[in-house]
């Protein structure tokens, strides 16, 4: 299908032709999880480029005064343990704003050359995409653009879903706490060991504020596609040397009393692999819990032996069908979405054990997606400014104005082989 507007178009108001929605007649079938691959693309070990902090106001920064350090968490220890005083930050649209920041911040870094980038993406969204052979339940949604031969993905989230995820039922709510009072039990501010509290709990960290994040932003690769890829980061083993050697994952999950919750937690170990996957992070660090949330053991799991778990046990997810998924999902995205408009927007949509769709957006749906920001599709208006050549201002990023730990955190690597699986 021509990806052209007719000619005869109405003009909208602004004097631009208006955007038609085009039916979905683009769609790539859900794979077959009864074959191996025959071919599975390479995956190349993610090489960190910068890092960035997001402080209690949730001003973005370029430094690392977000950074948390690993610390051993208590026997026993109380999920529970400070619910009350969870600053929660509230549930909004999955914008890649941040991420933005931080590549055009690292493209300026490298005046003169211009790196041949297929996809830049939040780590959550490939990870579904990564997943999505072995997703039984949950659709999803993206909105993509694509300029100069780069796709920006970007989460789609209708009202209806954040009203749904804001409010959730106070036992569901408690329950996505517990991860968070994991993260305090096992991590400091400081290297030297656990954080002196006044709150009564041994070991605790401080009180949860999910506004507060530390983000590394990695180069990679999955067949011929280069991608940028950022996401958060729970916290280093040791001193932070630049680069993701000694990240960790901390996880939770319920203690595994049978053979049935075995079989829950292997399926989980797949969007645990893959998210720690993409993003370099080498350990995962899981706590096990009692239903009513106190920490019963833990255990470290390497990122890259995961995938022998699980090999050969009846139903098992193998990371070779989702890596060659990944790689025909993201050729038929470009293959579909190139060649348009520059401000044209797509919307992908995955449906289990259906497959993907992709609709070009007419401009009332673009609309809606800029939300009555100031923004042109995805992006915000300084970015689409300094894709076209012009002067943009990022209001995001403010300066350094603490002294911890403050870099420019911009760094250039070598990209090493492929991760092996």
């Amino acid at each position: 299908m021509s990806l052209k507007r007719p000619a005869d178009d109405d003009p909208s108001a602004e004097g631009k032709v208006a955007r038609v929605k085009l039916s979905s007649d683009h769609t790539l079938a859900f794979p077959s999880l009864s074959h191996t691959p025959t071919h599975t693309p390479a995956f190349q070990r993610p090489s960190q480029l910068l890092t960035f902090s997001y402080s209690p106001s949730r001003i973005l920064q370029f430094d690392d005064s977000a950074l948390r350090y690993f610390v051993d968490p208590p026997r026993g220890a109380d999920l529970n343990h400070g619910y009350a005083n969870w600053i929660r930050r509230p549930e909004e649209r999955g914008r890649i704003d941040g991420l933005l920041s931080a590549w055009s911040r690292f493209k300026k870094s490298i005046q003169g050359q211009h790196p041949d980038i297929g996809v830049i993406s939040w780590r959550g969204v490939m990870t579904k995409i990564l997943t999505a052979p072995y997703e039984e339940r949950d659709p999803w949604e993206l909105n993509v653009m694509c300029v100069d031969g780069t796709m920006y993905f970007e989460e789609h989230l209708s009202e209806e879903k954040l009203k749904e995820k804001n409010g959730l039922e106070p036992r569901q709510q408690l329950q996505s706490y517990y991860g968070y009072s994991f993260e305090s039990y096992c991590t400091s501010s400081t290297s030297a060991g656990h954080e002196r509290s006044s709150s009564g709990a041994i070991g605790w960290g401080g009180d949860v504020d999910t506004n507060v994040q530390w983000c590394s932003v990695v180069k990679t690769k999955l067949g011929d596609t280069r991608i940028i890829i950022g996401g958060e980061v729970d916290c280093i083993r040791g001193k932070y040397a630049g680069n993701t050697d000694n990240f960790v994952e901390l996880k939770t999950s319920l203690s595994i009393r049978g053979p049935h919750d075995e079989s829950k937690f292997e399926k989980k170990l797949l969007k645990f692999y893959f998210q720690s996957f993409l993003l370099g992070v080498p350990e995962i660090f899981v706590g096990f819990r009692k239903p009513s949330g106190y920490l019963t053991t833990t255990q470290g799991f390497q990122t890259v032996q995961i995938p022998r778990l699980v090999r050969g046990k009846p139903g098992a997810w193998d990371p070779n069908v989702c890596l060659a998924w990944g790689d025909q999902f993201l050729s038929f995205i470009k293959n579909t979405i190139s060649g348009g408009s520059k401000d044209n927007v797509w919307r992908i949509k995955f449906t289990p054990k259906i497959g993907v769709s992709a609709i070009l957006l007419d401009d009332a749906d673009v609309k809606d997606v800029e939300g009555g920001e100031d923004r042109v599709g995805l992006f915000p208006q300084w970015y689409w400014n300094e894709l076209g050549g012009a002067v943009g201002n990022d209001p995001e990023v403010t300066a350094p104005t603490s002294s911890k730990r403050v870099s420019s955190n911009v760094r250039t690597a070598v990209v090493p082989a492929g991760w092996q699986i």
